[in-house]
């Protein structure tokens, strides 16, 4: 049975799970009742960040338009316009060994496309949620329900994987933004223009 976290709640995943290797990240949301116009369409990002918590360049920043890392380690699975639909969204698949040892940490971020222009942020947004699945068995590890509400953010970092030694840990953050993209890309050390 996966390990329902709270905000802010550290786990261990790899020291926990031996053998561990192979991890699908999911990501999941619903809309609330919407009539703008527009559909909805959030689009999950992986950062792969260095012990200073910056990416050292754009390949270092998997979303749908850089879908892997250089290596291959950290893929982004395809995008989906709509959130239409029961499960995950989106998924990133991530290959822990094989991460490079320069990366210290992976943001798992959320934002909402085009959110200014068409007057839509996590305020209405519900039942999403992080979880981790061990891709070889298909068993859910760990899940985090953003059970926040946000109310003017268009963006969300929803959790991270770390580093601490030899294993790999997840934090549960939950941590909304203004501006969108730009803002997280900037946060990260990464110029969004």
């Amino acid at each position: 049975m996966a390990i329902s976290l709270q905000k802010g709640q550290k786990i261990d995943l790899t020291k926990t799970n031996p053998g561990l290797t192979k991890i699908l990240v999911g990501l999941g949301w619903d809309t609330n009742k919407y009539d703008g116009g527009f559909d909805f369409d959030l689009d999950a990002s992986a950062f792969l960040l260095d012990g200073n918590g910056k990416a050292q360049d754009e390949k270092d920043f998997i979303f749908y338009n850089n879908p892997t890392n250089a290596n291959s380690s950290v893929k982004y699975m395809g995008d989906n316009k709509t959130g239409e639909g029961e499960g995950d969204d989106e998924q990133v698949l991530i290959d822990l060994p094989a991460v490079p040892e320069n990366i210290q940490k992976i943001d798992f971020t959320v934002t909402i496309y085009e959110a200014d222009k068409r007057n839509q942020n996590f305020g209405q947004v519900s039942n999403a949620y992080i979880r981790i699945v061990d891709e070889s068995s298909g068993t859910e590890l760990i899940r985090y329900d953003l059970s926040e509400d946000f109310s003017i953010e268009t963006a969300v970092i929803a959790g991270e994987l770390y580093r601490n030694g030899a294993e790999w840990k997840f934090n549960a953050i939950g941590s909304g933004f203004g501006g969108g993209l730009g803002a997280l890309c900037a946060n990260f050390g990464l110029n969004a223009g």
